[in-house]
């Protein structure tokens, strides 16, 4: 008999291993069985829906800016249509704080909620390329049998076709981040033109295909076991009232194989030939886990979902729906793999959205969000600074008026250049630009230098304030308050 030393080491060896390396450190490839039910289906247009968007953004515009551009090289970005430039620093900062709250209050509410049904990496594995796969290589069992066999004419022909349609979306993809980084316009122009003339560009999709085919093809659950941070923040981000994709132990243990009845009809003989086999005929274990191992066979990272809370699980919902077909055959309720907390399981409760703590966090997130937008739609389309000339004092004309020296720069983050014009609010003062008026393109910035004249009258003292108003198009866009030096009264 098993010691309880020997027994506790048999049961949480799970948690110093993964189940994709085996104890040599070769890795196991995972062929899980193909997921079917409510909540297969439920992802199924969840990713169709997100699929759509991530490859018809690119199209989309908002006056002449794409809706959405993260171009790196130039320093250029595009939210919404609207055109984000270095100088907007302050909001980047307070966006990638806002984001990283968000990560936090997200997960202790809602769990990895987001890797099962909106993380780009499972819904491109578990929806496009592991589907392909299913269509031309069969079912999980199928996909071993092809595997060992020699190389064949079929099997030549299957993995010829298979990796020939992975490459094929995943230049499709590389094509799209592309269209994200640089433009549509210019991804066209890449992909007509020679390559000598976009040499980079040609370069950087050609490296971009070939890493989203190692990760989909190759690589696969690892990116999210052992490259992707999010999993290892479960352990100190998750709480016991956290959802999670849950196995009911209270309910389901201890598990145990279907049996037959030991009634007097079975040992005289067994069951009659003349009728099938009933639920009735069987002995059903004293929880309702019949130990299948179905929730083990479909899942993509190969885990246990019995074995509890784990890093490797992505919340994708394979388990649940396996899970509630047994129950559907052996009349049991469904639910014994849910989403639920630990709070939910121990106490016998069903997770609720309008449980205190997760509507605390949810309006938290909310407000954070709706902050975060509010500064970017609320940023001003231009950025000017007016400083006076280094180095200088004033000089009095002949005239008697003073005259002050500054320097002037603005930023058009608009999406059309800008002509600009300089006022002083509410005085008879007289701006002289050297040079012609500013102009500015979309998404530039000019500098320029001007003399600003004052009656005396207007500038009593040493130091004086005053407002200098920036025009555009006939409408006043800022307003800067600078300080006038002057003689004195």
């Amino acid at each position: 008999m098993d010691t309880l030393e020997e027994i506790i080491r048999d049961t949480e060896e799970y948690r110093d291993t993964i189940a994709t390396v085996d104890e040599k450190g070769k890795r196991i490839w995972i062929h899980p069985k193909k997921p079917k039910g409510r909540f297969y289906n439920r992802r199924k247009v969840v990713s169709v829906i997100l699929l759509t968007l991530l490859f018809g953004t690119p199209f989309i515009k908002v006056g002449d800016n794409p809706l959405f551009l993260f171009n790196i090289f130039e320093r250029k970005f595009v939210l919404f249509g609207r055109l984000f430039l270095p100088a907007d620093f302050h909001l980047f900062v307070l966006a990638t704080i806002t984001f990283f709250v968000f990560i936090i209050l997200f997960t202790v509410a809602y769990g990895r909620v987001w890797c099962g049904w909106a993380c780009p990496q499972t819904v491109f594995m578990e929806m496009v390329f592991r589907r392909i796969e299913y269509w031309i290589e069969g079912d999980a069992n199928q996909q071993r049998k092809l595997k060992k066999r020699p190389w064949d004419t079929d099997k030549i022909l299957r993995k010829t076709a298979k990796h020939t349609i992975f490459i094929a979306i995943s230049s499709l993809i590389a094509h799209t981040v592309m269209a994200y980084m640089i433009g549509l316009a210019n991804t066209f122009k890449i992909v007509t033109q020679p390559p000598n003339e976009n040499l980079a560009g040609f370069i950087g999709l050609m490296a971009f295909t070939g890493i989203f085919y190692g990760v989909f093809a190759k690589f696969r659950e690892q990116a999210c076991i052992a490259v992707c941070p999010y999993g290892r923040l479960q352990s100190v981000l998750l709480t016991k009232d956290s959802v999670a994709v849950s196995y009911d132990f209270e309910r389901g243990e201890p598990r145990g194989k279907l049996k037959k009845k030991k009634t007097a009809k079975n040992l005289n003989g067994g069951t009659s030939a003349t009728r099938a086999l009933t639920m009735e005929d069987l002995e059903t274990p004293q929880g309702d886990c019949v130990d299948c191992k179905l929730c083990v066979q479909v899942c993509p990272t190969g885990i246990d979902i019995r074995n509890g809370n784990q890093m490797e699980c992505v919340s994708c919902t394979a388990c649940i729906d396996a899970c509630d077909t047994v129950m559907d055959k052996i009349d049991k309720p469904r639910g014994l793999i849910r989403y639920a907390s630990h709070n939910n399981i121990t106490n016998k409760t069903n997770w609720k959205l309008r449980n205190p703590r997760v509507m605390a966090y949810t309006a938290v997130l909310l407000i954070l969000v709706v902050v975060q937008a509010f500064l970017l739609v609320e940023r001003g389309q231009f950025e000017v600074t007016i400083l006076r000339a280094p180095g200088t004092l004033y000089n009095v004309l002949p005239n008697g008026n003073v005259t002050n020296v500054y320097n002037t720069r603005i930023i058009n983050k608009s999406t059309e250049e800008a002509s600009f014009t300089y006022k002083i609010a509410h005085s008879k003062g007289i701006i002289h630009f050297a040079g012609n008026e500013l102009k500015v393109k979309k998404g530039g910035n000019a500098e320029g230098v001007f003399v600003l004249e004052m009656p005396p009258k207007e500038v009593p003292e040493i130091k004086t304030k005053i407002n200098i108003e920036i025009w555009s198009k006939g409408k006043k866009v800022e307003t800067i308050r600078t300080v006038f030096l002057g003689p004195g009264s």
